[in-house]
């Protein structure tokens, strides 16, 4: 892969199965809120797995100004290349929470998750969570995952290699997919593959699966 194939797959959006969505501004009889898309750690940690390989890609910390931290993502590609960005302790996490928030920045910085900070962040209706707190609806959900899913084709992402990973894995389904462990094996063998589908595509392909495997 060259520097720009890496950069492009780390930038692919994110499977909704990865995405958050918290809760930003509201309205003022609390019924309505901004609904704001997120990724955890964990996800840019396994986007850099994926992409890059375990041996691939390498962190580490280093104290900012004002006691905030900074970290530092390298890439390898023919060198090591790095990028840094930092965070300062959170209100409910304090240090803990700076670390996974600086290593989130600086994911941004290789592109991984930047497309989420381009996503409308849509009203949606809201329920109390406590005496002073409101959370959104789960109900809301198909919603925020139908916005996400248009966003990213409207801006042409996971087309180039969605559609034809599908076009293998249906070709796939229809020549030797005839047993319930056929199916098992196929799921398990190609499950980063099936994750990165746009959802219509995952859906539909999981939903054969469970049709061979029942």
């Amino acid at each position: 892969m060259t520097a720009q194939d890496i950069f492009d797959a780390l930038s692919d959006p994110f499977p909704q199965e990865y995405l958050e969505w918290r809760l930003g501004s509201t309205n003022a009889d609390k019924t309505k809120g901004m609904a704001l898309a997120y990724i955890d750690a964990r996800a840019v940690m396994d986007r850099l797995d994926m992409v890059c390989g375990p041996s691939g890609w390498q962190n580490h910390y280093s104290q900012g100004m004002g006691g905030s931290i900074i970290c530092n993502i390298g890439v390898l590609m023919d060198e090591w290349i790095w990028k840094a960005d930092g965070a300062g302790a959170t209100d409910v996490e304090g240090e803990k929470g700076a670390l996974s928030d600086a290593f989130k920045r600086a994911g941004v910085r290789w592109g991984i998750g930047r497309y989420l900070y381009d996503l409308k962040a849509p009203w949606v209706e809201i329920e109390p969570m406590g005496a002073k707190s409101h959370r959104i609806k789960d109900s809301e959900r198909k919603k925020l995952d139908q916005v996400h899913e248009e966003f990213a084709l409207k801006c042409g992402w996971g087309l180039r290699s969605g559609v034809q990973a599908y076009k293998l894995m249906n070709n796939a389904l229809k020549t030797w997919l005839t047993q319930p462990d056929d199916a098992v094996r196929f799921r398990e063998q190609h499950a980063s593959m099936i994750a990165q589908l746009p959802v219509g595509m995952r859906k539909h392909l999981n939903e054969t699966l469970d049709r061979v495997g029942a």
